[in-house]
């Protein structure tokens, strides 16, 4: 079988049309709103195509009313395109990002999988990193052989004992320096990290000619274009950076 994994689509949908991978499955970790200007296309193809789903923080965010209130990095970026968001999905849409499950568990070719957005201890906001020890205390009690995570925007495989983890990174806002769409493809018990260009400038086009205010369009652009944002002593805080945890 073979699988097209997903995560972080953050309704940018020029860059999750240019994904034309074939697949007898397709796996979405969450986030498909926020940030970009196209959430109803973008949740409209999960629902059509996608096999398993699961909801981030931003589609949690969204189906619950959160609202966020950041004055630097994503976390402003967050709050102020979480009002488009709501404002161009519908309230079925609203409804099918809230029905998400937060978890769940699958198998593919018999091999018991754990989807979720972010850690199996908190499901939807912990960063991870790809390091051994700190999987190994939240993989310990976990019955699954592979465990596939988003939340980061970095793309990484990681052996833990007798287990894997897999992020596949963001299709819709790469933060590691490379803009181009970032997904896997898991077939023959093999996993391969790929990247494609998109049109990013179509992107870009969408948030110009928003109602966004001007800082806002300027952050937007800048890690369309970079895969980031300028470091934090530069006056921008990036709040998204992973981290290492206890």
């Amino acid at each position: 079988m073979r699988v097209l994994l997903l995560a972080d689509i953050h309704a940018n949908w020029a860059a999750l049309e240019a994904i034309k991978e074939p697949f007898d499955a397709c796996i979405v970790l969450g986030d498909l709103v926020d940030y970009g200007l196209e959430p109803s296309r973008c949740i409209q193809w999960v629902r059509q195509k996608a096999t398993h789903a699961v909801r981030g923080n931003h589609d949690h965010g969204v189906a619950q009313f959160v609202k966020v209130q950041g004055r630097n990095g994503f976390k402003y970026l967050t709050g102020v395109t979480r009002q488009v968001t709501q404002e161009r999905i519908t309230t079925e849409e609203r409804r099918f990002l809230g029905a998400l499950p937060v978890t769940k568990r699958v198998a593919v070719d018999n091999v018991k999988f754990l989807l979720v957005h972010a850690t199996p201890r908190d499901p939807l906001d912990e960063y991870s990193i790809p390091d051994v020890a700190f999987w190994s205390r939240r993989l310990a009690n976990v019955d699954a052989q592979v465990i596939c995570v988003g939340h980061t925007h970095h793309p990484y495989i990681l052996e833990v004992g007798d287990k894997l983890v897999i992020n596949p990174g963001s299709v819709g806002q790469p933060r590691d320096g490379d803009p181009r769409a970032c997904y896997a493809i898991i077939e023959n018990q093999r996993v391969e990290l790929k990247r494609i260009e998109y049109p990013v400038e179509d992107t870009v086009t969408s948030v110009l000619e928003s109602n966004l205010p001007e800082p806002a369009k300027g952050l937007l652009v800048e890690v369309f274009r970079t895969g980031g944002l300028a470091k934090p002593d530069s006056g921008i805080l990036n709040i998204d950076t992973p981290t290492p945890l206890a």
